[in-house]
């Protein structure tokens, strides 16, 4: 098979849960243990970070894979879900594993994935530690897909962990409360393994207290230890100062294995994007009329996005969005402006829901738009209609800003 073949095999074949939702997602590890046996335990023979959170997770392992490289070291990062190309996820240095690798990774192992059933996720999982072992790199920063504890990619014993931050998003998986969904992420908490935990509340800080305690793992609070705005980053956004600390405390812990100076941590912090590739954070695609872009998707990520688009100077706000079909919209349409005008779209996947319910979801919290065939069509008409002098802010899911980019 050819790449696109290939991809085109693993996207329809296979259940995806950013694709297909509740059909794609295990209950258990036991499919990524017979996995990791099949193809002789790659993720034993490389050193890793594990990174879990509700928000903030891709920045927070782009972060920390770029110092290192700014350190001088070989690192590979395996992030999800991709904007563009599956590539995206699998990356050594900043380049995207070769189209090569994985139509042979596939082909080599295609017979297996589907006699046992194997979901998109777990092959990929699988194909990241293969290709980091294959080439040798001296560190992978491994991001959790969703929840951590029965994750796919919590097969490893890492240098460190770190838990971000904990928001309601993903409920019908993960739990109802705060605590039920801390007690997920805290999954990845390993026998003597030390843990960051970037941001915590009430609710949550005794559940990783508790799950530290348990594991006798060191446990680092980011929040009481580094102050919120000393450092800055290429990545926009004002939720990327918290990210900055969580990422601080992190690199502290690691200096324990790597040598890592305070000139590499700033610079690395400041070259996330080009050595990374890293986008759709608070990314600005032009200006007269301004258009961001960010992948915000859930309550906890949108307070702070929508807070921080108060704060820029425009004349008209024209919002262009869509989602998936498990959102939440209680909790996120109350965020956003009623004064902008706004253009729905459905993304371009199974889980997408329609552009005319989420109008009709809007209009029940007095927010009005224009349904629109899709989200490049919303995109557009919200390019033609912007003045010089105008915004034009595009999220709601990392599928829109995907293509829109």
């Amino acid at each position: 098979m050819t790449y696109q073949e290939t991809t085109e095999w693993m996207f329809a074949q296979l259940p995806m849960y950013q694709q297909k939702g509740a059909v794609a997602y295990k209950a258990d590890l036991s499919n990524t243990i017979q996995l990791m046996n099949h193809l002789d335990n790659p993720q034993n023979d490389i050193k890793t970070i594990h990174i879990a959170g509700t928000n903030g997770k891709g920045s927070t392992s782009s972060m920390i894979a770029s110092i290192l490289q700014e350190a001088g070291y070989k690192v590979g990062l395996y992030t999800s879900p991709h904007l563009k190309d599956f590539r995206e996820r699998i990356k050594i240095n900043g380049i995207e594993i070769s189209e090569t690798f994985v139509v042979d990774f596939i082909a080599k192992n295609k017979a297996f994935f589907e006699a046992n059933d194997l979901s998109f996720f777990e092959m990929t999982v699988g194909m990241a530690f293969e290709y980091f072992k294959e080439q040798s790199v001296d560190v992978a920063v491994i991001e959790v897909g969703m929840g951590g504890r029965l994750d796919a990619t919590n097969i490893i014993q890492p240098l460190v962990s770190v838990i971000t931050n904990i928001g309601k998003d993903h409920t019908a998986f993960l739990g109802n409360t705060l605590a039920a969904i801390a007690g997920e992420k805290a999954g990845i908490i390993k026998a003597g393994v030390p843990v960051v935990i970037g941001e915590y509340t009430e609710e949550t800080l005794p559940v990783f207290k508790s799950k530290a305690e348990e594991a006798s793992a060191p446990i680092y609070l980011a929040q009481e230890t580094f102050a919120l705005n000393t450092w800055t980053s290429d990545l926009q956004g004002e939720y990327q100062k918290a990210n900055i600390r969580t990422v601080r405390q992190a690199i502290q812990l690691l200096r324990q294995s790597f040598n890592i100076t305070e000139e590499q941590e700033k610079v690395g912090l400041l070259h996330v994007v080009s050595n990374t590739g890293l986008h759709g954070r608070w990314e600005v695609l032009g200006d007269s009329p301004k258009i961001i872009a960010d992948t915000a998707h859930n309550a906890h990520g949108l307070t702070i996005v929508m807070d921080q688009l108060k704060h820029e100077n425009y004349e008209h706000l024209y919002i262009v969005m869509g989602v998936v079909n498990d959102k939440d919209l209680s909790s996120v349409l109350p965020l956003l402006p009623k004064d902008a005008k706004y253009f729905f779209g459905a993304p371009n996947i199974l889980r997408a829901l329609s552009a005319e319910d989420l109008a009709a979801e809007a209009l029940k919290f007095g927010i009005e738009g224009e349904v629109c065939i899709s989200i490049p069509g919303a995109y557009a008409k919200a390019r033609q209609e912007a003045g010089a002098k105008d915004l034009i802010y595009v999220g709601g899911s990392t599928f829109v800003v995907a293509e829109i980019l």
